[in-house]
């Protein structure tokens, strides 16, 4: 005897039943929170959508974070759709749906700790160069503006002054407020870098920079995944680079023009200050 108890009827819940369930009442959390784990789910129903929430078994679970893995998924990502799979069937669990969680520390990945990497130009452009054309301008974006993945998912072409070469993010992705107050400051970007934006605006039409080759908004997951795509065609590029690691581009090429390594990690975006400010409209935007 285990001392728990399912209800046959109950017992054949399906996963995708019980993450509608779940996700409906997690809608109470904040959007982001709420779209993210919508994210997370779509890839625990991929995997185990059909079965019932019984006949998840560990080496299941173990044998999906491997593939996630071999996915080309970075460790904290694995590490996060785990900790999410586990979330879920412990609340099944608690709702007297399943007998025990088959998530543990035994089926858990490692965590993966992001270390910051600085590319160098070499791998900026060889990136850039790597992934669909339609979306390097969200490389340059990164790189030498130093935005958010969001932040240039949302960045729209009246946003930017191209004759002045300056930039002015105003919203994320979908729709909503800058994650900061300071993510509103302008930007100055070097003329050769508002010329090459211009250019791809031109080429590629619709409202906003970065698009999905039709004139379309792009999203962040397609962003990222191109970058996964692309690393393995970038020397010396490791495999848990994400666009991320673009901003610390950006901070390195600052501070080697003269801006203070303190001003850099303080404001957390390096364009926020005065100096920032010079710096970043006189950068070298050279291969």
């Amino acid at each position: 005897m285990t001392g728990t108890y399912v209800d046959p009827k109950t017992a054949r819940t399906t996963v995708a039943d019980w993450c509608g369930t779940w996700l409906a009442g997690y809608a109470t959390r904040r959007p982001r929170t709420v779209r993210q784990a919508q994210v997370h789910v779509a890839q625990i129903v991929t995997a185990f959508g059909p079965m019932p929430l019984s006949a998840v078994r560990p080496s299941a679970v173990r044998s999906w974070t491997v593939k996630l893995k071999t996915d080309g998924l970075a460790d904290s990502y694995v590490y996060a759709l785990h900790s999410r799979l586990s979330q879920i069937l412990s609340d099944a669990v608690h709702d007297g749906l399943l007998a025990r969680n088959p998530c543990s520390r035994r089926t858990s990945p490692k965590a993966g700790v992001q270390r910051p990497y600085v590319a160098t130009t070499e791998q900026v452009w060889a990136l850039h160069d790597a992934v669909p054309v339609h979306l390097r301008p969200a490389i340059l974006l990164g790189a030498f503006v130093g935005l958010r993945t969001a932040e240039a998912v949302g960045l729209r072409v009246r946003d930017i002054d191209f004759l002045r070469g300056v930039v002015r993010p105003e919203q994320q992705g979908n729709g909503e407020p800058l994650k900061t107050e300071t993510s509103r400051t302008l930007l100055p970007i070097p003329q050769e870098l508002a010329l090459k934006l211009s250019a791809a605006v031109t080429r590629w039409g619709g409202p906003y920079v970065v698009t999905d080759g039709t004139g379309r908004q792009t999203s962040t997951w397609a962003i990222e995944r191109a970058i996964r795509s692309a690393r393995p065609k970038v020397a010396g590029l490791p495999e848990e680079f994400r666009f991320h690691d673009l901003r610390h581009y950006l901070a390195s090429l600052l501070i080697g023009s003269g801006l203070d390594v303190k001003v850099v990690q303080i404001s957390g975006s390096a364009l926020t200050s005065a100096k920032g400010l010079q710096c970043g409209s006189d950068l070298r935007f050279q291969r």
